[in-house]
This record gives structure tokens, C-alpha cells and sequence, in this order.
């Protein structure tokens, strides 16, 4: 059931962001955006710092072979994907902005392919990714109501997925030395620090705050730090190939979500269409390949 729970909370984000960007008034504000994801990153940092500092009784530190790496994983996994990510969901819906970022599931096989001895491409691996990206190209061309692909929206959401792929080759290099709690809590923020900094730069308005604003802000930082903290746990007590089958509840619950919040029409051929083959590409790659190699994402939010 916390697996479940943790993927409907990774799956809840991008219409959870959507919303921020309407409360908040910064939907046509680049900078503002990328302000409000610093915000949320930096505070989710914080906590799990925090959290990370009352597990080992002591203030967690970077070991000094990873100094260097934390700071590429800062940079790609969350400064740069997440850059990408706010930018391209004002521009694309809630249900669209749910589907691609599971295009990082496909794009890990190959990238492991190529770099890991132990996690190469098989029948089902490569039939799940074909399978998967045909879900990708219909909610893309004819997915939603803006048109179709664009760089500014669909393609920005693309380089995100790329961003956490590469991301999370960082990472798992420097898990040899550190635990995920503390690589995720400097991760976190140090890049969230970073969008901030870039935010408060380039920002050329201000933010109108409420109250509702405030709560999807701190529901987003929930989702981040308190979902983070128990996929966590999952991982230390499961093996990730069980866990990873539960990665198909994201574009649902966010397709789901998306309808609910965001009063989106969901229920066109071409979003059911694409979410269907989506979570059957997952669902191939992650339930029919174990055994054939070990799956390839660790989802955060």
C-alpha cells in the first residue's frame, strides 16, 4: 500500500504544479516559475536533511570523493530537470505534462545499456519501450488541446526526462559512497538553491500570494520530502524490480488528477490511448524483464 500511495503522490505533482502556477499568478513568468520550483526544492532539502541528521544522530556529510558529483547530480537531476519540467508544463496540460515524464523509464534502458555490464536490452525491455513511446508520440501529436508538439512545451518536458536519466547515472555513482537520504537531501538543495538564485534574478514581476497558494505550495514540498522519505524505506525493505511495477500508477494518477483539479477533458481516445500503452510499456519493462535485468528508475518527485 506505500508504494501505492507514493506513486499517487509522484503522479499528483504536475497538476499540483499547474495549480501553483494559477494561484500564484506566474503562468507566463519564466522566472517566477523557475523561482517557485526553487522553493518548493530548497524547503524539501531542508527537511529531508533534517531527517537524514535525526537517523544517523549526527549532521549527515558528503563523503570527499563524492564532493564533485553531488554538485554534477545538483545540476542535472534536479536544477536542470526540474528547470526544464516548470517551464514546459505551462505550456502543455496536466494530463500530457503526467505521460511524458515516464519517457525517462524508456530512455534508462538504453542509457544502461550501454553503460552497465549488467543491465543490458533484452526482447521485453525493447518491445516495452517501443510500445511505451508509441504512447509518448500520440500524447504529443494529438494529445492535447494546444496543438501538438512544441519545443516550448512538450519538447522542454522531453529534455526534463533526458535530464533525470542523466541525473540518476550521477547518482547511482555516487551511492558507493553516501546513502540515498543524504545524496537526495544536498541534491535537493543545493539545486534547489540554484533555481532560486536563478529565479530571483531574472524575475521581472512579483507573486501574488494566498492562501490556497501556500497549501499547494506546502502539499508539493509534502509530496517531495515525505514521499522521497518512504520510497526510501520501500527500497532499504524491497527490491527495487518488485517496486518498480507500481511506477505505471504515476501517469494514471496524474492523467486522473488532471481531470479532477484541472477540470481537464481526460476522456478522449488519444489521452486514454496514450496512457494505456504508456502503462503497458512500464509494466513490460519493469514486471516481464525481471530476471533479464534490473529495471532502470527510481522515481522522485
Amino acid at each position: 500500500m506505500l508504494a501505492i500511495f507514493c506513486n499517487v503522490l509522484f503522479g499528483s505533482a504536475g497538476p499540483f504544479i499547474k495549480l501553483g502556477y494559477a494561484e500564484f499568478n506566474i503562468a507566463n513568468d519564466l522566472f517566477l516559475r523557475i523561482l517557485f520550483a526553487g522553493v518548493r526544492f530548497f524547503i524539501s532539502g531542508l527537511i529531508v536533511l533534517a531527517v537524514d541528521a535525526a537517523r544517523q544522530r549526527a549532521f549527515p556529510r558528503i563523503h570527499r570523493e563524492n564532493r564533485w558529483t553531488i554538485l554534477w547530480v545538483a545540476l542535472t537531476y534536479t536544477f536542470l530537470q526540474y528547470a526544464c519540467s516548470y517551464m514546459g508544463l505551462a505550456n502543455v496540460t496536466g494530463s500530457v505534462g503526467s505521460v511524458i515524464p515516464s519517457t525517462s523509464t524508456f530512455i534508462s534502458l538504453f542509457v544502461a545499456h550501454f553503460i552497465y555490464r549488467d543491465d543490458k536490452l533484452n526482447f521485453f525491455k525493447v518491445l516495452g519501450c517501443v510500445i511505451g513511446f508509441a504512447g509518448i508520440i500520440i500524447a504529443c501529436y494529438t494529445g492535447d488541446s494546444l496543438g501538438g508538439f512544441s519545443l516550448n512545451g512538450e519538447g522542454l518536458m522531453l529534455a526534463s526526462a533526458l535530464f533525470f536519466v542523466v541525473g540518476s547515472v550521477f547518482l547511482k555513482k555516487a551511492g558507493r559512497f553516501n546513502t540515498g537520504f543524504t545524496l537526495t537531501a544536498y541534491n535537493l538543495t543545493i539545486g534547489g538553491g540554484l533555481l532560486m538564485v536563478v529565479g530571483l534574478i531574472g524575475r521581472s514581476g512579483g507573486i501574488r500570494v494566498t492562501l490556497s497558494g501556500v497549501l499547494v505550495l506546502c502539499y508539493l514540498i509534502f509530496v517531495s520530502s515525505v514521499g522521497f522519505t518512504l520510497w526510501s524505506m520501500l527500497l532499504k525493505k524491497y527490491p527495487i524490480s518488485l517496486l518498480s511495477v507500481f511506477n505505471f500508477i504515476i501517469p494514471v494518477s496524474g492523467t486522473i488528477l488532471s481531470g479532477i483539479f484541472l477540470k481537464e477533458n481526460i476522456f478522449t481516445w488519444q489521452n486514454i490511448c496514450s496512457l494505456l500503452l504508456v502503462t503497458a510499456g512500464i509494466l513490460i519493462v519493469n514486471k516481464l524483464a525481471v530476471g533479464r535485468g534490473a529495471p532502470a528508475t527510481e522515481e522522485t518527485a
